[in-house]
Parts: structure tokens; sequence; C-alpha cells
């Protein structure tokens, strides 16, 4: 018996390896005739209690925004190609548990997939690799999208 995965949650942050995961997501989606959830997480905290003088509301904010403008534009675009299967969601805290566990919960995912690195490299140094602590700690399946659909190995 093959295993099929019937919700899909795809981390995104922007980066590339983030987007080609999307992608692999969704020919694995179409296979399964699955659903996928595509989640940006907001730590507010990153940046501190003020940058540059801007409220803390402020900051918040102007992430919340660009991160809604950022997923409208991924879904659309594959919607577009006519896979329409998916919704994007915006949570505010720290990816790690968001990622791992608290949203598998709450939307009975049965598969994470996403890319090995991230956008923040010195996020990585100071407190480790969001995608390691989600292999280790997540409630479900997890794959690590290293390549793209041709099997090309990604840049760092």
């Amino acid at each position: 018996m093959l295993q099929e995965y019937t919700k899909i949650l795809v981390p995104m942050d922007g980066s590339k390896q983030a987007e080609t995961a999307l992608t692999k997501a969704v020919e694995v989606a179409k296979r399964n005739e699955a659903h996928i959830d595509v989640l940006s997480v907001i730590d507010p905290g990153q940046f501190g209690y003020n940058l540059a003088g801007l409220a803390d509301g402020d900051i918040t904010y102007q992430l919340v925004q660009d991160s809604e403008a950022y997923l409208q534009k991924k879904v659309a675009e594959i919607k577009a190609q006519g896979f329409d299967d998916i919704e994007f969601h915006i949570r505010m805290g720290s990816p790690k548990p968001i990622i791992s566990q608290d949203f598998v919960q709450d939307h009975n995912n049965d598969l994470i997939m996403m890319g090995s690195t991230g956008l923040n490299a010195m996020e990585r140094v100071l407190e480790g690799s969001v995608t390691t602590y989600v292999q280790r700690n997540a409630l479900t399946d997890v794959i690590v999208v290293k390549t793209d659909l041709n099997n090309t190995l990604l840049e760092k």
C-alpha cells in the first residue's frame, strides 16, 4: 500500500528553498489529491522591541502586510497553473513550535514539506535551523526539499 497524504503544510519564508518546496508540494498534492496549507510565521521578537524608532505595532503590522501580499501572490500563481486546493495562513510567534506542532495539530496536516535552509543565516548560527528543529520535533512526516523538480541541488 502506498502512503497517501491528504493535508500538506509548506512553511514559507521568502527563500528560494521554500519556494521550491512549494513547487514540489503541489506535485505531491496533485498525485495524492491533497490540500496544501501555506504558512508564514512572523516572529516579532526577532527585531527586538524597537527598530529605528518605530513602535512594535507598526513593525508587526508591516510584517503581516508584506507576508500576506507575498503569500497571496504565490497562491495566485499556483491557482493560475490549475491547482486550487490551497490556502495560506499567517501565524505570530516562534516558527519552530508553530510549524512542528501547533499548526499541524490545528489543521490535521499529515506531511510537512520545507526547504533545507531559509533566509536568515545569522538566526541559524544563533538559534539553530528551523528545519532541523522541525525534523526532530514534528508530529508528522517531514520532507526536506534540497533539489528542484529536475533533481538539481539548490544553492544555499
